[in-house]
């Protein structure tokens, strides 16, 4: 999505500018390079978030700073292409989240500063030194949180009376889901669930994943990644067809048709991610701001989907859930 685009997506006043005159002085702007894991209608509430974090702290977009974004559309090969084409621009800082994206940024440039809004385990998957030191041209803010998916797994088991058997997919060229599948495996043992682990590894994966899980579970355990985020209409398709509840680590998944999810929220983690696009365009040096954690996390439960499986939402989930779809 080019520059204009974006300005129309989120009602800009400066979209009633003469084109020519926002041209010319988008080219005497900083510019700020997005580079987006998935797609604009999955994300515009996070863009919209960042770009109004940036606004009260004095960055009005078409006139004190240009934003550039581009779309992978939940394909792997475009993280490094779009990273390269906002080098080739000279963007002044890069912009994105999801660990992939940014180890392609990392591996673009080493000299543009690059804020990630959240990345799985950035120390363990390389991208930074260590959280109070990132060191390099990296920092942004940490979707690691200690026992989160044994967290996502009690909520599963209390949902689903009885569960015993557990399917874990993940994308395992992605080094968090790795872990998080991991992770995964370690909640269900310690509440003595079976489970399998499906490996997706491309769209087409999805299906076949779903035909060799059929009557080998009782509910199913998403792992975060793009690939799978951009799929998440077709997941829950299957999984519903499937009669599978799922739970997952975004709350798009359950706007989606998913049935639970628990995790960061993406839309507080931009806002802080503009905190620190603020301090860079004013002299600041990614290695010198400490990776931060995240402070916020969601659970969202969709009681349209708990009907068509015949679930009742125990009251005491519905109680410590942060929004129900209905």
């Amino acid at each position: 999505m080019r520059r204009r685009e974006l300005i129309t997506l989120l009602g800009g006043a400066a979209a009633a500018w003469p084109l020519a005159a926002r041209a010319q002085q988008a080219a005497k702007l900083p510019t700020i390079g997005f580079l987006g894991p998935t797609t604009p209608s999955s994300q515009s509430q996070h863009i919209a978030a960042f770009v109004q974090r940036l606004r009260e702290l004095g960055w009005i977009e078409g006139r004190d700073v240009a934003i550039e974004v581009r779309w992978a559309e939940g394909r792997d090969e475009r993280y490094a292409q779009i990273a390269n084409e906002f080098v080739r621009m000279k963007v002044d800082v890069i912009l994105t989240h999801n660990t992939l994206p940014v180890l392609a940024a990392k591996q673009a440039t080493s000299v543009i500063p690059i804020v990630f809004a959240s990345a799985g385990d950035p120390v363990g998957t390389g991208i930074v030194a260590s959280l109070g030191r990132p060191g390099g041209n990296v920092t942004g803010l940490s979707s690691q949180a200690t026992d989160t998916a044994g967290k996502r797994l009690e909520f599963l088991r209390e949902v689903v009376p009885g569960l015993r058997r557990l399917a874990i997919i993940g994308n395992v060229g992605n080094p968090f889901s790795v872990r998080e599948i991991s992770e995964a495996q370690v909640a269900a043992r310690t509440l003595g669930l079976d489970f399998d682990v499906f490996e997706i590894r491309r769209a087409e994966d999805v299906v076949p994943a779903f035909e060799a899980l059929r009557d080998r579970a009782e509910a199913l355990y998403v792992a975060p990644d793009s690939l799978l985020f951009a799929n998440r209409i077709r997941i829950n398709t299957l999984a519903l067809g499937a009669r599978l509840p799922t739970m997952c680590f975004n709350r798009e998944y359950v706007e989606a048709g998913g049935l639970l999810s628990y995790g960061t929220s993406f839309t507080d983690h931009f806002r802080r991610a503009a905190g620190y696009v603020d301090k860079i365009l004013r002299g600041a040096k990614p290695a010198d701001l400490p990776v931060e954690q995240p402070t916020k996390f969601d659970l969202v439960i969709n009681l349209t989907t708990a009907k068509a499986l015949g679930l009742v939402i125990p009251t005491s989930v519905l109680a410590r859930a942060d929004e129900v779809i209905e």
